[in-house]
């Protein structure tokens, strides 16, 4: 009897094959960047050089980069987000979802047309808004912090934005009891209140600025991913670029912990009935025209007019018959790994969260956020630390297949597509598992309970009871995970296979050699596709209805 408890005591203990699975495989996802840091040990010798003189450079103008981004986008997002939450002027409903549009609009785009229209070549002489005229300031820091700001102010924005959404205006209606105008208290009580969401938006504007390489390299600006990139393909030196790629993370990660410091204990909490939301207030007269000019203004310097530039580039040169020799196998490529990337990401997600739900745990959870950490890790950081691990894998197939079979099977990952996928996972993986997890939780424990009680495994319960719950997650993690492959520029650069070019190669390559109308198309194709993702926020987000307190109107 006893030894029969003690059996039943240890399966229990034991832990269930999907949660080990679960932790499996986010290891395995997050297996790669443990290359960064080996790399002080086992790396080469050429860091001491280029520590002394490439990095020191590289390093400062990162730094700059990521404080000039920061500000920008907090200047230009929080404001924007204060606008639209607390004054009502013409034209507020749609610029409420428009100001996220530029989101879709990548930086070396943005840059492709800026010096398509004014920049460093001699640009088309028929097009639409091509004027001749130079942009001063393009190359320098000015030019990639005003780029990657126009670019990424919406991850301020819209988190600003939800977080004055969720703001009750008792707080308001106090300071203003207390002798505060109405603009006083906004700056003095919701600005503080959206203070937490608000630095988080500025921290993925800087993770992402920290990852650009395809804007700062068209703009000259030799920051640490083009350094990488530099070492990479100039010296021939693979350690040195995992320890700058090390550096890199250091940096922004350093950054993240100093905002975390700067915020230092304070805890904003708020309680928000159904109908307590803050009202904005009714501008007139020029401050209206202001606050409608403004946002307009923005809208079409960041999207409007670069769609459209491209939009004639791309008509223009179908009419000329100047389209790329190469455009429909970069198609091809492009989706091919889109789509094998979505499909190993979304079945990796949900392995993970899957093993979490049937057995949660710490080092469930731990490894988890683990696999999690390549999203804030850059593209060219990506391509350096898969390399390593790679390499080693494809020198172990080798030597099996020759002790084995005598048979030489060449390399399968490396320089091939199948580790652009394995990037692409590793880099993007966290987009589908957030997806994944936000719609597992919805289903509700009861159901496994009793597909249990009526004799189902847990693979039987995924398969029948899960799966035909979890599709809307699948398919927005899936799309998610789809157009960021589609956009990817410095993993695409490092790691491709000859040959093996996709939209983003094509548009950056055509760029780089001043062929603005073999660019337009490929470029136009990338923001087409990356509407999608945006499309999908403003729904979710325009599903709190019309008829909220935050849309009704106080007259001023």
């Amino acid at each position: 009897m006893a030894l029969s408890v003690a059996g039943r005591t240890a399966r229990r203990r034991r832990p269930p094959g999907w949660t080990v699975l679960g932790v499996c495989t986010a290891l395995v996802v997050a297996g790669p960047l443990v290359a960064l840091p080996l790399s002080f040990v086992i790396g080469g010798e050429a860091f001491g050089q280029i520590a002394r003189t490439l990095l020191p450079q590289a390093l400062g103008r990162s730094v700059l980069l990521g404080v000039g981004v920061a500000a920008g986008t907090l200047v230009i997002g929080g404001g924007l987000a204060v606008l639209v939450s607390f004054y009502d002027f013409p034209g507020r409903r749609w610029l409420d979802w428009a100001l996220v549009l530029p989101l879709a609009m990548p930086g070396y785009v943005l840059v492709f047309v800026l010096v398509g229209q004014f920049g460093y070549a001699d640009p088309l002489q028929s097009s639409l808004f091509g004027t001749g005229l130079q942009l001063p300031g393009l190359r320098g820091p000015a030019g990639a912090i005003g780029v990657l700001t126009a670019v990424l102010y919406p991850y301020v924005y819209v988190l600003g934005r939800s977080a004055f959404l969720g703001q009750s205006r008792q707080s308001m209606e106090a300071a203003r009891n207390l002798g505060c105008s109405y603009g006083r208290a906004v700056r003095t009580v919701a600005l503080p209140l959206a203070r937490p969401a608000l630095a988080a938006g500025a921290a993925l504007a800087v993770m992402e600025a920290l990852a650009d390489f395809g804007a700062v390299s068209l703009l000259g600006y030799q920051a640490m991913t083009d350094a990488i990139y530099r070492v990479w393909y100039g010296a021939f030196d693979q350690a040195a670029a995992l320890q700058l790629a090390t550096v890199l993370v250091g940096l922004a990660l350093i950054m993240v912990v100093a905002e975390r410091l700067l915020r230092g204990r304070a805890r904003f909490h708020q309680a928000l009935s159904r109908g307590d939301a803050v009202v904005p207030r009714r501008l007139h007269g020029w401050r209206a025209a202001g606050a409608t000019a403004v946002p307009c203004l923005l809208l079409a310097l960041v999207f409007a007019v670069p769609v459209a530039q491209l939009l004639a580039w791309s008509v223009e040169s179908v009419i000329a018959d100047r389209v790329g020799a190469g455009l429909g196998a970069a198609v091809f490529n492009t989706l091919l790994l889109a789509a094998a990337s979505a499909v190993i990401a979304v079945i990796t997600s949900t392995v993970i969260v899957y093993g979490q739900r049937v057995r949660p745990s710490r080092i469930g959870a731990a490894a988890a956020r683990l696999a999690s950490v390549g999203y804030a890790v850059p593209g060219t950081v990506i391509a350096v630390a898969i390399y390593v691990p790679l390499v080693w894998l494809d020198r172990r197939l080798i030597d099996g297949a020759e002790a084995l079979a005598g048979a030489s099977i060449g390399l399968l990952f490396t320089g091939t597509i199948l580790g652009l996928v394995c990037a692409y996972v590793v880099r993007f993986h966290a987009q589908a598992y957030f997806a994944m997890e936000a719609r597992m939780a919805r289903i509700h424990p009861n159901l496994d309970d009793a597909a249990r009680a009526l004799g189902a495994d847990r693979a039987r319960v995924l398969a029948e009871v899960h799966a035909p719950l979890l599709w809307p997650g699948v398919l927005t993690a899936a799309l998610l995970v789809m157009v960021e492959v589609m956009k990817e520029l410095p993993a695409t650069a490092l790691l491709r296979p000859l040959g093996g070019d996709t939209l983003a190669i094509m548009a950056w390559e055509a760029t780089k050699d001043s062929r603005f109308d073999t660019a337009a198309l490929p470029a136009l194709l990338i923001v087409t596709v990356s509407l999608l993702p945006v499309v999908i926020l403003i729904r979710l987000w325009s599903r709190r209805g019309p008829g909220s307190a935050a849309d009704r109107v106080t007259p001023g």
